[in-house]
């Protein structure tokens, strides 16, 4: 996919704004009534608010399960403890990073690059009284040429041999207490409850086209007609693709990174 995003004709937009601008948005309006529509959604979105405070307040209810919190993980340092994760503080927050074993940095996972891209600096978090890290299955041989090409400055651990919930499946956010050397899992989520990590996706919510996926409800005429996520990797150009010389859309920053002809994948992630 290397097509643009639509844009609306400079010639279909009226010089004097009256009428439809262009196939697919809405009428235009006076400010009065732009103004009463806005108050009519905002009572919507107040609702919506309130709703996900209760949600959360649901979530700090929750029973805890307790881990094992001398679980060894691998970092820069080298094997550690789990709970050193927590660098002293009580609560820790960590994302889960999927891995495509021996696959070169492009090859690696799309939806977790943007995640983690999205997490480059958890320094409120800290603030706050929460630590953060990623972990991954991913061999710490082959992590850390990975991290060290991204430029991601928060710590990363290989949790490749440490059994689940710390290890196992990946594409979670999990949260985690500490009470003395005892840790316990609080919360966790995954598939679109990730998307709280994701400011993108949220801001592309505002928008008049949305994430112009397919699975969104649109005005009739409106543009949205592609694969999820399929933004989520481009060429060298910035062109959405899901071909074999496409990166993971950040990538395109990383100093050295190239065109390639393959994503190097051989396997599963895990």
């Amino acid at each position: 996919m290397t097509d643009r995003p639509h844009r609306i004709p400079a010639d279909d937009v009226p010089a004097d704004g009256a009428g439809a601008p262009g196939p697919g948005l809405p009428e235009v309006v006076d400010r009065e009534t732009w103004e009463a529509a806005r108050a009519e959604l905002l009572l919507e979105e107040k609702a919506h608010t309130r709703a996900g405070d209760a949600l959360a307040a649901k979530r700090r209810r929750m029973p805890m399960l307790e881990v094992d919190g001398g679980a060894t993980v691998v970092g820069a340092d080298g094997p550690v403890p789990f709970r050193s994760l927590f660098e002293g503080r009580d609560e820790l927050l960590v994302y889960q990073h999927m891995w495509w074993d021996g696959a070169p940095h492009q090859g690696q996972c799309e939806g977790c690059t943007m995640t983690a891209w999205h997490l480059h600096d958890a320094s409120y978090l800290r603030a706050a009284g929460v630590s953060f890290a990623i972990l991954t299955t991913g061999a710490w041989e082959e992590v850390a040429p990975f991290v060290a090409f991204m430029g991601y400055t928060e710590p990363w651990f290989s949790v490749r041999e440490t059994a689940p919930p710390i290890g196992g499946d990946m594409g979670y956010l999990q949260c985690y207490v500490r009470e003395g050397d005892r840790v316990f899992l609080t919360y966790a989520i995954t598939g679109r409850g990730t998307e709280i990590s994701d400011p993108t996706l949220a801001l592309l919510d505002l928008t008049a086209f949305g994430r112009r996926e397919a699975w969104q409800d649109m005005p009739e005429g409106r543009v949205a007609e592609r694969d999820a996520c399929w933004f989520w990797r481009t060429d060298v150009d910035g062109n959405p693709t899901w071909g074999p010389t496409g990166r993971p859309a950040a990538q395109w920053t990383r100093p050295g990174a190239t065109a390639q002809t393959t994503l190097g994948r051989t396997g599963m992630h895990h």
